[in-house]
């Protein structure tokens, strides 16, 4: 049987360590026991990604890294100016899969942050890292500007979230079922799965 390898570009410190979680858990729930081996992430800004060649030079990076072997996950806030996942998304897959087709690529974009999946999340949160244990979710986790801001204000007295920190912990123990009625959640997490499976199918065969 053949190692599952991904390797993952995503934007911030915080994701360096939440997305390899995420993978991780979403693993587990396809089969007791997998456990894909997640390469240390790529992190590149978006505004970077944007720029022409940048988005392809760190695909073929991530695919160096891979040695041709594995899939490729790219993790982004959709935070920019007239930032439209449902659209954004397929274009810079587009761009990514231009540089790798023999490899699995998926792209994926937190409509404005990787946090507003917390929020949409928010009661398997209650009491946890300062958060009250009668947190109410937004109507609207996703349409939220500052989810990080959000969560802060809901700490406790001096605490505040912090990304490096509140975000692995986060990613580790928030009900991901409740989460995908986030739309860009569920898209993350049907992205996920469907790379993990092709993946885990190929390496028993």
């Amino acid at each position: 049987m053949e190692e599952v390898r991904i390797a993952a570009i995503v934007e911030g410190h915080g994701e360096c360590e939440a997305v390899p979680i995420l993978i991780r858990r979403i693993a587990r729930a396809i089969a007791p026991g997998f456990v894909p081996k997640v390469l240390p992430p790529l992190r590149v800004p978006a505004s970077r990604l944007m720029k022409e060649g940048e988005m392809e030079r760190s695909v073929e990076l991530a695919a160096r890294k891979l040695q041709g072997q594995g899939g490729i996950l790219i993790v982004l806030d959709c935070d920019w100016d007239n930032g439209c996942p449902a659209s954004d998304g397929p274009t810079l897959l587009k761009r990514a899969m231009v540089v790798r087709r023999d490899l699995p690529i998926a792209v994926i974009l937190a409509k404005r942050e990787f946090e507003a999946w917390f929020l949409a999340a928010t009661e398997s949160l209650r009491g946890k890292h300062g958060l009250p244990n009668d947190l109410e979710p937004p109507a609207e986790p996703e349409d939220i500007r500052g989810a990080k801001e959000w969560l802060s204000d809901k700490m406790s007295h001096g605490r505040s979230y912090a990304e490096t920190t509140d975000q692995p912990a986060f990613t580790a123990m928030f009900d991901m079922s409740t989460a995908r009625r986030a739309d860009s959640f569920d898209k993350c997490y049907r992205a996920i799965e469907s790379m993990l499976k092709q993946l885990h199918v190929g390496s028993q065969e």
